[in-house]
């Protein structure tokens, strides 16, 4: 054993093991997607012990968890950061355009963040069966709408937040805004699968970015008030 892995176990033996395990768990989806997350890779990667990860996850369902719950974190933040950047290199403007945009940036953070981390993605919509984390993320209670949401409640909130901004500005018709959050998310996780594992994964850059564009933009135009007859 060299002296790097001698330092890592020493270092495991006061309580970090489960976040270097969870770590490699998550750089595993990174590269290959939920199928790839296996706890005895993931202890391999850090140095130590099947035995010893086991101590900190029952099976390799329950690292999967975990990395579902980081990888859903991940998404959060592009869109976060996606928004960010739009709020500082928009001018001031009125409060419709201002939360349209808002909502344009956040579409396009989900889908910049399938296109450039496929794995995490794939990951953070994995279905769990039977581990203590698919219990946890089924048991939260994440008030009116969010019960069955779990680790995307986050990003779920985030859309909610603007859509309710586009609502205060006028640019949603009152009757359109109960349920417009998972309506406004299909249509964009639609549109993400499509261009990673579908039949759009062939467009070229341009062509894309077009379609991604138009999408985003029939999203929060049709959720608008009729226009007077």
């Amino acid at each position: 054993m060299n002296e790097r892995s001698q330092q890592q176990r020493s270092a495991y033996h006061h309580g970090d093991l489960h976040k270097a395990l969870s770590a490699a768990g998550a750089e595993l989806a990174r590269e290959g997607g939920p199928e790839a997350v296996v706890l005895r890779e993931a202890a391999r990667r850090v140095g130590v012990s099947p035995t010893a990860a086991y101590r900190h996850f029952a099976n390799h369902a329950d690292l999967l968890g975990e990395v579902k719950e980081q990888a859903q974190t991940a998404l959060a933040d592009a869109m976060r950061a996606a928004l960010d950047r739009a709020d500082e290199s928009t001018p001031a403007v009125d409060a419709g355009l201002r939360a349209r945009g808002r909502l344009l940036a956040i579409g396009r953070g989900y889908v910049n963040f399938a296109l450039d981390q496929p794995g995490l993605f794939r990951t953070a919509f994995h279905r769990l069966e039977h581990t203590g984390a698919a219990r946890q993320e089924q048991d939260r209670d994440l008030g009116p709408g969010l019960d069955d949401l779990g680790f995307a409640a986050r990003s779920y909130r985030l859309l909610g937040d603007i859509l309710d901004e586009l609502l205060a500005a006028g640019l949603i018709a009152p009757d359109r805004r109960p349920g417009a959050e998972a309506a406004a998310w299909a249509g964009v996780h639609g549109l993400a699968s499509l261009l990673l594992d579908g039949p759009l994964r062939r467009l070229p850059r341009s062509a894309r970015d077009q379609v991604v564009e138009l999408t985003l933009a029939v999203i929060a135009d049709g959720l608008r008030p009729a226009a007077p007859i």
